[in-house]
């Protein structure tokens, strides 16, 4: 595997202060061509669709009497934006909300919209959830079957598509899931824990090499964003579904979750997907 791309300018792994007052420039952008590149993909005719689910846990401002709000943020990036946000620069970008003065929750919002939109490269949209309404949210479940249970031994702790199989029998339906993906940041070596859907209508794919699968990433270093493409290309060119759909919620790191969602079809079991906390998150 080639090593992840990585833009000199990034924030991670380095020492940096804490902005004390709104700061869009400390925000990163990261192309996202040179990873699909290494995926053998076409830029112009990507083979999925999907967006960038951020959830945010600590934003916090001031109103204009100085008094602090708080509240959660959901931002969704698109998928075919130029640009994914580096995490630490996202980070350090909401700290500087800290001590920033806003008229109204709206302001708010359209200053983000504008902010993260241009690191991106396309319409970043932004959501401010008020505590009262995400404690009413409560926790979600994932869809479909556990493959936890199933009882294999594991030997591959990086990606291995060769354990990916399906059959010749008849067309299935199936959403699958597993609580056991983990991956690490390509610069700073953190892990990164999460869950991962995947819903596929094809011949049936075997659920022990899919766990298997999914547990090789145990060791792979790159970004969220990459290992899910990475995971959804591989499953589309070893078992050939006609319609396929691969959706990681990663836990939270800094205060922010980050959950992409690429898919085949414009509607699944987790089209418009719910981005609602799990137990780990």
């Amino acid at each position: 595997m080639n090593k992840p791309y990585i833009p000199q300018h990034t924030l991670l792994g380095k020492s940096s202060e804490a902005p004390i007052e709104y700061s869009p420039a400390v925000l990163c952008p990261i192309p996202r061509s040179p990873s699909r590149q290494e995926l053998g993909l076409d830029l112009d005719s990507l083979p999925f669709t999907g967006v960038d689910i951020w959830n945010a846990y600590e934003l916090s401002w001031l109103d204009t009497r100085g008094k602090p709000e708080v509240a959660m943020a959901r931002f969704q990036v698109p998928f075919d934006s130029p640009s994914i946000i580096e995490s630490k620069s996202f980070k350090l970008y909401l700290n500087s909300l800290n001590q920033s003065r806003f008229d109204d929750k709206q302001q708010l919002a359209d200053t983000l919209q504008k902010d993260l939109s241009s690191v991106a490269g396309a319409a970043v949209g932004v959501d401010i959830i008020s505590l009262d309404d995400a404690l009413a949210e409560g926790l979600s479940r994932l869809p479909g079957e556990s493959l936890d249970s199933l009882s294999i031994t594991v030997d591959d702790y990086l990606p291995n598509p060769g354990l990916l199989k399906s059959g010749e029998g008849d067309e299935v339906s199936e959403c699958l899931y597993s609580h056991l993906l983990r991956s690490s940041c390509p610069v700073t070596g953190q892990p990164d824990w999460g869950s991962v859907i995947i819903e596929y209508r094809g011949a049936a794919i075997n659920r022990e090499g899919l766990l298997k699968y999914i547990i090789s990433y145990r060791e792979n270093n790159e970004f969220h964003e990459q290992c899910v493409e990475r995971m959804f290309v591989d499953i589309l060119q070893q078992c050939q579904p006609n319609e396929l759909t691969v959706y990681a919620r990663y836990l939270r790191r800094g205060g922010l979750d980050i959950n992409p969602y690429r898919s085949t079809v414009e509607s699944s079991v987790v089209q418009k997907p719910d981005s609602s906390r799990l137990v780990r998150q």
